[in-house]
């Protein structure tokens, strides 16, 4: 646990009051990054950093904070356990995520928890008005707990609590007439508190509603529930807001209330977030179209591939090819990223490798063709890697060139690893223009195996930093060798995601078996 006094803001910052910022995070470096920002942004921090739950809740209990930023994944600790944890004690502090790789599915379900916003690391300029906009409606919401509270005492303390109100809140009498409206009136509709007064909720209605459509929804008995609408300002342009109404009695006089929250950047983050669920949803769609609807019927040898996408589509992709000769090409490669266009890239690296197996009988010529295609698409911020295997069915034997891939595995009939098919080169777009090579012919004999995977495999990390690694993945065929390909590609993906419980498969699980019978 670590605990700082407050930060200066930058030069030429406003100043703004102290910020009291409780970090959850096991860098001491991004933890700095941080506190570097909220001090550029113009607050004067005091911050604490804790990576543990029981120094978590140490510090909850024993001091206010006001902003909670939390790394997603650490060791021994995670955002939803710290969430879970907040949330156990009743404090209402905003609570953000801060993340360097989050899933799509796991940010909605943060969300859905109660988290107040997640930032990816690459994305910190969004820190400051993100911690901005959560404190004001923090302040919001201790204000609607306050007005909630003295709902029984004069209209003066009423009118105080919603002065300082950042939601929009407007006083209407029985007949629908607007008789009070706050400062905040100003700055979600752009018009001046005073100009509000006397007038009806079609004030702020869009146009083409009905007039006093508004004013039936929250006059009826349904209309205290909260609802999202659009709304109009000022000057004619549009603002979604979340409306909740609430009848209130001061004295003999009957009135409602009405709050209105401007959503619009919360409901343009919800509209991103569907965006990216259709786009993965299209990238899962290509990827998979990308594999094997059957394995090669190869006397002498049993194969087998499969592919386990994560929740976020990527570019994990297994082939088998027709080669020159009557070889069996096998392939599997991995574009670095997710989404469409790494998928895209697959799909085209596909295209390029089928063609050319069947008219190159040498591994390394392949990859060096398909790369002086790929490379121009590829630019400078992808790449990809790929192991390509010459199956010699006649001879039993192998050849092989590995474009910066995870190395792939010859386990003899013991259970021992009999060679390595190491990297023969750089991965797709980082070569330059130097060739593959062709590596030396292996023989094969009866009881080997032939492993090739992608690093989904290789690094499945448990909670504790540890991955699975490629002996360990040596050892699970070793102890499994009786079964066939089809149940050891199974065994093996199943094997990994057991190591790495209870975190969620973080990335595609792709593997190809070739057993020698």
């Amino acid at each position: 646990m670590e605990s700082q006094p407050a930060a200066s803001p930058a030069i030429g910052q406003p100043e703004r009051p102290g910020l009291r910022a409780l970090i959850v995070e096991d860098s001491r470096v991004d933890a700095a990054v941080l506190i570097q920002l909220l001090r550029a942004g113009g607050w004067q921090v005091t911050q604490e950093r804790v990576d543990k739950p029981e120094t978590f809740l140490q510090a909850l209990t024993q001091r206010p904070w006001d902003v909670i930023l939390c790394d997603h994944t650490m060791p021994g600790f995670s955002a939803p356990e710290a969430l879970e944890l907040l949330q156990g004690t009743g404090l209402d502090i905003p609570f953000l995520i801060i993340s360097g790789g989050i899933q799509e599915g796991v940010a909605i379900q943060a969300m859905k928890s109660g988290a107040s916003d997640f930032i990816m690391k690459g994305s910190l300029g969004r820190l400051v008005p993100a911690v901005d906009r959560e404190l004001r409606d923090a302040a919001s919401r201790r204000a609607r707990r306050q007005a909630e509270a003295t709902l029984k005492e004069s209209e003066l303390r009423y009118r105080s609590v919603w002065e300082n109100s950042t939601d929009a809140v407007v006083l209407l009498d029985l007949d629908g007439i607007i008789r009070f409206a706050n400062p905040a009136v100003g700055r979600v509709f752009g018009w001046d508190p005073g100009e509000v007064v006397g007038k009806t909720l079609d004030l702020f209605q869009p146009e083409d509603l009905p007039r006093q459509s508004w004013w039936q929804r929250v006059s009826a008995p349904s209309g205290a529930m909260p609802y999202t609408a659009v709304a109009r300002r000022s000057d004619g342009s549009a603002v979604e807001v979340d409306l909740a109404v609430t009848p209130m009695r001061m004295g003999d006089q009957q009135w409602i209330v009405a709050f209105f929250r401007d959503v619009t950047e919360r409901r343009r983050a919800e509209r991103e977030l569907q965006r990216s669920r259709e786009e993965f949803a299209a990238a899962r769609e290509i990827q998979q179209r990308l594999f094997p609807r059957s394995f090669p019927t190869l006397p002498g040898f049993d194969l087998a591939g499969i592919s386990h996408p994560a929740e976020s589509a990527g570019g994990d992709y297994f082939d088998f090819l027709p080669m020159m000769d009557g070889g069996l090409g096998l392939v599997v490669a991995d574009v670095s990223g997710h989404g469409v266009g790494p998928a895209l890239l697959m799909a085209e690296t596909r295209a390029y490798l089928r063609p050319l197996a069947r008219r190159h009988a040498h591994p390394g010529e392949m990859l060096t063709i398909a790369h002086e295609l790929l490379v121009e698409d590829l630019g400078d911020e992808r790449y990809i890697t790929v192991l390509v295997v010459r199956l010699n069915p006649i001879e039993r034997t192998l050849t092989f060139a590995n474009a910066g891939h995870p190395p792939g595995l010859l386990i003899d009939g013991e259970g021992n690893i009999k060679a390595r098919l190491k990297r023969s080169g750089r991965p797709f777009g980082k070569q330059g223009t130097i060739p593959y090579p062709t590596s030396d012919s292996t023989a094969l004999s009866s009881g080997d195996i032939l492993l090739m995977l992608t690093d989904g495999i290789d690094e499945a990390m448990r909670p504790d930093g540890e991955c699975f690694g490629l002996e360990r993945a040596a050892e699970v065929l070793k102890q499994n060798r009786t079964k066939s390909a089809r149940e050891l590609v199974e065994t093996l993906c199943q094997a990994a995601r057991d190591f790495a419980a209870p975190e969620p498969q973080a990335d595609d699980l792709t593997v190809l078996i070739v057993k020698v019978l």
